[in-house]
């Protein structure tokens, strides 16, 4: 049994600012980034191996929460089509994974993985029991939610 851990960046500057895989985080989506990496050391949600998009607001977003998490580097991974099995696939790199991409593909995921479905937040997070090829939603957390786990510490 593995955890697959889904977080998406967080806020990011508007369309058309600078190309698409360019734009970076403002100042709230900071925050949420490390909201998000300061709730899942509280929560003992500390993960073995941490994948990001290639797109700066993506692996920003992992590289802050990860400041909380006392974690390597990012690998860099081009997760922008993520689906089910790449899913699988990244879950398998230990018991423990963390995913940090977009949407609609984390949504996907979350719906090929157990069945549910949801909508992932700027700086939201989903944690997933995975077992056998399918999964469990254990947590779907928002922005608020992780901040207010955050600031419990």
């Amino acid at each position: 049994m593995s955890e697959l851990l889904l977080l998406r960046h967080g806020a990011a500057e508007d369309h058309g600012v600078r190309p698409d895989a360019e734009r970076d985080l403002v100042a709230r989506g900071e925050g949420q980034a490390r909201d998000a990496g300061r709730a899942l050391a509280i929560l003992g949600l500390v993960p073995d191996v941490v994948l990001a998009s290639p797109k700066v607001r993506a692996w920003r977003t992992a590289e802050l929460a990860g400041e909380a998490l006392d974690r390597a580097p990012v690998r860099h991974d081009a997760l922008l089509a993520l689906d089910r099995d790449e899913a699988l696939l990244a879950a398998a790199l230990g018991p423990r994974v963390l995913l940090v991409g977009h949407e609609p593909d984390l949504s996907q995921v979350v719906h090929d993985l157990t069945g549910a479905r949801c909508r992932m937040r700027k700086g939201g997070l989903a944690v997933l029991e995975l077992a056998g090829g399918g999964g469990e939603l254990q947590a779907l957390l928002r922005p608020a939610e992780l901040r207010a786990i955050a600031a419990a510490a």
